[in-house]
């Protein structure tokens, strides 16, 4: 992965303990859903971290994707994409919306 461009994968709560890392650099994906892939690829299809992911939300440098596709959200090289399960502020439901504060305090919007 060394000398490619990078992505940072950062994990909240149970993502946190699926993941059993704080953060991870991955090579920059073209798109959300490859970044995920990658994810899943690295810690196992049938990971605890992968089963966590389907119940996650989604920032891509602090900006929620909404209700886009994975693969309609793109990822650019630098970016920082938080995994936030419902507890950390996910949606929960599938819908892809984020709902919270985020660290810094502020509201986060639903798209």
């Amino acid at each position: 992965m060394t000398g490619s461009p990078q992505v940072v994968v950062r994990y909240w709560a149970a993502a946190r303990a699926a993941a059993a890392v704080d953060e991870e650099s991955y090579d920059a994906p073209a798109d959300l859903g490859a970044l995920l892939d990658a994810v899943r690829a690295r810690h196992g299809v049938g990971s605890r971290l992968a089963e966590v992911l389907a119940r996650c939300s989604y920032l891509v440098d602090e900006v929620s994707p909404g209700r886009r596709a994975p693969a309609d959200v793109p990822v650019p090289v630098g970016a920082v994409v938080d995994v936030l399960p419902p507890f950390a502020g996910g949606s929960g439901a599938g819908d892809g919306e984020v709902r919270g504060t985020s660290r810094l305090g502020g509201r986060l919007a639903s798209a």
